[in-house]
């Protein structure tokens, strides 16, 4: 290895390193202040009833707050999105889980070039993880028009549908080095991230990344209220 190579941390954000869901609360955000129509959260309310009941999945909730974002992303400024994306960050950017948070600074204090890779968009991403120290940011893009306004399409979104590509993409990265490579993720869409690593965490996963981890004898972390423990 090249002396002045950095080691590489990957982390996916929302539920692994907030303890929810940054798009959640910005749609939230957005509607509460009638950016939004003011009815849009019924879109996603009984997703959200069924999920907090578990009579639903996360991952259903979460595809209806997405389906809602994009409805009524198209015409609203970007100024707009990312005035209110800061605001959602000041209010809430402490909202995070004591592990992951500890393990940054942990790997930061080592010098290794963190990453953050997640599925909220970017914009709201960028001012979170400038709290925590990331060295580079991975997230969803949206087209703005010739006026700074949404289009309501997505932007790159084959290089973001995997995260793989994006671990591929750091590794490439002539200055960085995949020898002591460590990924933390909680759900299944974490495992083309987790193995490409050679040290993956599997944090507070939920049932598909548990039997994946399982398979693979890959360590699996809790954090429950004040207590943290490896499975």
């Amino acid at each position: 290895m090249n002396q002045s190579q950095q080691k590489v941390a990957f982390f996916d954000i929302d539920g692994t390193v907030f303890r929810s869901s940054l798009l959640i609360s910005l749609v939230d955000e957005l509607v509460d202040t009638n950016v939004f129509p003011s009815d849009a959260k019924e879109d996603y309310r009984m997703a959200r009833e069924n999920w907090q009941n578990r009579e639903g999945t996360y991952e259903s909730y979460i595809a209806e707050v997405v389906g809602v974002f994009m409805k009524h992303l198209k015409g609203v400024h970007y100024g707009t999105i990312a005035d209110f994306g800061r605001a959602v960050v000041e209010e809430q950017s402490k909202r995070v889980y004591r592990y992951t948070r500890d393990l940054i600074t942990e790997l930061k204090a080592d010098d290794y070039y963190v990453v953050a890779i997640s599925q909220s968009p970017k914009s709201i991403l960028d001012v979170f993880c400038e709290n925590y120290g990331f060295d580079k940011v991975y997230g969803r893009m949206f087209e703005i028009g010739p006026t700074d306004r949404f289009t309501g399409k997505v932007t790159q979104e084959q290089e973001i549908a995997n995260k793989a590509n994006i671990v591929k993409r750091v590794f490439t990265n002539e200055n960085l080095t995949s020898i002591g490579s460590v990924a933390v993720g909680d759900t299944e869409g974490d495992v083309p991230m987790l193995k490409l690593v050679e040290r993956p965490i599997c944090f507070n996963p939920n049932q598909a990344l548990f039997e994946v981890a399982k398979q693979y004898a890959w360590p699996i972390v809790i954090e429950r209220k004040d207590v943290v423990y490896e499975l």
